[in-house]
């Protein structure tokens, strides 16, 4: 019976071989590239590959060898695309209608969700300038509409909160819209507790604030043995307090809305989590991106088999890419299908990029760049 050391002497001169037999067939997979390129024929081609994995499967015996010849060639042939992909992008232009642009044009109308007094006035604020033309509308829907109707440039919209996750309605607007994400802004959620200027802390009977605000403050409030009324907004509760002009009566909302419905601060940072952060997007109807953007947002649907997603993120690790985000939403009027959305770091005009992305738009179903920003 042979020793360990024999067997690993045996498996170094198999890898050795191996490792020859890959540069071979990588060599050969260049040619292919090069006939491709005059022929015009596509790279992927989903039969053939499925039924040379068939071919070899055949060639050995036992389940968990045909499946795991089955994954090397899947492997192997995902890597010998990925070449092929980058082969063909030095003479083939991937065709992105972005224009890159030196910066967004600020002094243009824009819209947020909410009111006056909201974060999201505050974080457009702060994107955009106090001095910008901002109003602000009902719905998401309504703003990603305003840009739809060219009332607006630029719609700001949360994407995501640090604690209490994705914002799913943005992402489904994202994909129903033809509009493109230009820029981001992190804001800082840290609630205060307003009140009408002369009311002191040990009045207060009863607070009002978004469900979500209530949820986030729960230890101060359990604490303080407050009263508790669900608003559809914070901003609408900081409104309703100082319209009512009642001592006892206090609001959940930012600094911005004290400022705005002229309350005051009894109390600042009362939510439980500090650190608590909204990411919002700045959304155009504009095929823009700025030429120092770095971070890039698509979406792409699948076929629903084993390994699909597996091989499409293959593309942005063999290319080097950081992707920082995924999510998948539910596709309308069909059970079980999923669109996915990716976030990775790189500019539309990397190289890196660009091959990531021919490699994408072949194997994935309806794949869109939402945006380079």
């Amino acid at each position: 019976m042979s020793d360990l050391t024999e067997l690993r002497g045996q498996l170094d001169e198999l890898d050795s071989r191996l490792a020859a037999l890959f540069s071979e067939r990588m060599a050969l997979c260049e040619e292919v590239a090069e006939i491709k390129k005059v022929s015009g024929k596509k790279v992927y081609d989903k039969a053939r590959e499925a039924e040379k994995i068939r071919s070899v499967q055949s060639l050995v015996e036992g389940d968990l060898r045909k499946r795991g010849i089955a994954e090397l060639l899947g492997q192997l042939m995902s890597m010998s695309r990925k070449l092929q992909y980058q082969k063909l992008s030095e003479d083939r232009e991937l065709y992105l209608p972005f224009t890159p642009i030196d910066s967004l044009d600020k002094s243009a109308p824009i819209v947020y969700q909410g009111a006056e007094g909201s974060y999201s006035q505050a974080a457009t604020e702060l994107f955009f300038g106090k001095a910008a033309r901002i109003r602000h509308v009902d719905s998401f829907r309504d703003a990603m509409l305003a840009l739809d109707e060219g009332t607006a440039a630029f719609a700001v919209l949360p994407i995501e909160n640090s604690t209490a996750g994705v914002v799913s309605e943005i992402y489904d607007l994202l994909a129903e819209f033809e509009h493109y994400i230009v820029g981001e802004q992190m804001m800082e959620i840290r609630h205060c507790l307003l009140a009408c200027p002369g009311a002191e802390l040990s009045q207060i009977r009863t607070v009002y604030a978004h469900p979500q605000a209530l949820m986030q403050c729960e230890y101060f409030l359990r604490e303080s043995g407050f009263s508790q009324i669900s608003m559809s907004n914070n901003a609408f509760a900081a409104a309703r307090v100082a319209k009512d002009g009642d001592l006892t009566q206090a609001a959940i909302a930012g600094a911005h809305a004290a400022e705005v419905y002229g309350l005051q601060i009894l109390k600042e940072g009362i939510n439980r989590e500090s650190g608590n952060t909204t990411r919002f997007l700045v959304i155009s109807n504009q095929k823009v991106f700025l030429k120092d953007a770095g971070k890039i947002s698509l979406c792409f649907e699948l076929p629903h088999e084993s390994g699909a997603l597996y091989h499409i993120l293959s593309h942005i690790i063999y290319n080097g890419l950081n992707m920082s985000k995924i999510e998948s939403r539910p596709v309308e009027g069909r059970n079980w299908e999923y669109r996915f959305f990716l976030d990775f770091d790189g500019n539309l005009s990397d190289p890196a990029v660009r091959n990531a992305l021919c490699g994408l738009r072949e194997e994935a179903r309806n794949l869109r760049v939402l945006g380079n920003y």
